[in-house]
């Protein structure tokens, strides 16, 4: 995020207008990903695996406007730990024409930030729900949603994201809070926050829930991916603003961030899919679609502060490194069910650390430190990864304590029985696919689904 201070509460409507077409390109992204976790499962549990990213949208967007913004933006209360949860409590205080966000002359609205924000809240819950596919209770995960937002992700953006301060009704400016950006890591739109604490949080999950019936012996492949490619499809559409609406203006830093976004994720479906011609004889799509979601997660922290040959270079490592990510867990064994962890937890880091390589005094996005490669020593490197380890550490714990606590109350898994059957029909009372025939030709088809009864008031067919 822009480093900014308000200094003026003019507002500009093509800055606004960029926003909030951002947010929602940003909050497409769920249901995105609903497709493209859905096609990756197999088609018994497809209905649960997309209610789950959906669920995310209610039960975080609510506490967003409740208090989650607050304590992600509101004014500092720990030492750059916490934001005040009672500042901005219901959005109070910043629902006046004075409420702004931005530095002159990019000044928005302040509700436009809050909403742009809650689609990134969303999104980073929902891509947690990948790694318990297929095993994972509805209720267990929606306990799970509303404490982990409380307790790990809000925080998380306080200490990545609270580079500025909003102005309130009465003009007043809030306090510069979190730790990670004030201590200068580079992390433009949510490597840390984001992807490395989704996947963090993600492996905790698969280790708490256990691996699936039948994980590492039985085939458990995706069951459509032509609905795979369209969430790939759409997750690479909205994440242009994930990252170029990061620059929370219409301006020459929004396009850097969307060519970067590009062009790392062109080259990382490239990685991948040579990695799988080596390897396996033949590029697939669930691997274009794979890499795709590598590269963007890479470029999201860097996409500002690195430039475009260094993001090529940074979506080929990711591409080519996630590819052999992903299959650690049947080395390891722990059930990943999509690989959250594979994609998310390694191209985050990797995103994140080589900035600490290629931050280019070139870059629209730098501050005061630079990469190695541009005489930076080791220094912005070392701050890339306090931030990266200390996210990844803090995730996985809590995340931990919280699916162990549901765990011991109200249950995780759901039966064997319902496992084996398909947890659609248990979970929810309905199936992804209605197969039964809707028109019938012939007497003789017409008899496969009627009864005696209604068979003897059904003419002979001519």
């Amino acid at each position: 995020m822009l480093k900014a201070m308000i200094l003026e509460t003019v507002i500009d409507t093509g800055d606004t207008a960029w926003v909030l077409i951002s947010a929602a390109l940003v909050f497409l992204m769920t249901p995105g990903l609903a497709f493209f976790y859905g096609g990756m499962v197999r088609a018994k549990g497809v209905l649960n695996m997309m209610m789950m990213s959906f669920i995310s949208i209610g039960t975080i967007g609510t506490l967003w406007i409740l208090f989650g913004f607050s304590i992600a933006f509101g004014e500092d209360v720990g030492g750059g730990w916490l934001g005040n949860p009672f500042q901005f409590f219901g959005l109070n205080g910043l629902l006046g024409e004075g409420a702004t966000f931005g530095s002159a002359p990019d000044v928005i609205p302040a509700l436009a930030f809050v909403g742009f924000q809650a689609a990134f809240a969303i999104i980073a819950t929902a891509l947690v729900s990948g790694a318990i596919a297929d095993r994972a209770s509805f209720g267990g995960w929606t306990l799970f949603t509303i404490f982990w937002g409380i307790l790990v992700y809000f925080p998380a953006a306080h200490w990545v994201f609270d580079f500025a301060g909003l102005t309130d009704d009465a003009g007043a400016t809030t306090q510069v809070g979190g730790w990670i950006a004030n201590l200068g890591v580079y992390d433009f739109a949510g490597g840390t926050a984001i992807h490395i604490n989704a996947g963090a949080s993600a492996l905790a999950l698969a280790l708490v829930l256990g691996p699936r019936i039948g994980f590492g012996s039985k085939p458990m492949r995706p069951h459509n991916l032509t609905a795979v490619m369209l969430g790939a499809a759409l997750l690479w559409f909205g994440w242009f603003g994930f990252n170029a609406g990061s620059a929370v203006a219409g301006n020459g830093l929004a396009a850097f961030a969307w060519v970067n976004t590009l062009g790392a994720t062109c080259a990382a479906m490239i990685g991948w899919l040579i990695v799988e011609k080596l390897r396996d004889g033949h590029p697939t799509s669930l691997g274009a679609a794979s890499g795709i979601v590598a590269g963007l997660v890479a470029i999201t922290p860097s996409c500002s502060t690195v430039e475009p040959w260094a993001a090529l270079v940074i979506g080929l490592v990711a591409g080519v490194v996630c590819a052999f990510a992903v299959g650690l867990k049947y080395k390891l064994g722990y059930d990943d069910s999509l690989d959250v962890v594979g994609v998310h937890l390694v191209g985050g880091l990797i995103g994140t650390l080589l900035i600490g390589f290629f931050a280019s005094p070139n870059a629209p996005g730098i501050g005061d430190g630079v990469g190695l490669f541009y005489g930076g020593g080791l220094e912005q490197l070392g701050k890339q990864a306090v931030g990266a380890l200390f996210v990844m550490c803090y995730g996985f714990l809590v995340s931990c304590a919280i699916a162990f606590v549901i765990k011991k109350t109200i249950g995780w898994r759901v039966s064997p029985a319902v496992e084996l059957d398909g947890i659609d029909r248990a979970e929810h009372s309905e199936i992804g696919y209605d197969l039964s025939p809707v028109y019938y030709t012939s007497r003789v088809q017409r008899t496969l689904v009627m009864t005696k009864e209604e068979l003897e008031d059904v003419p002979a067919a001519k």
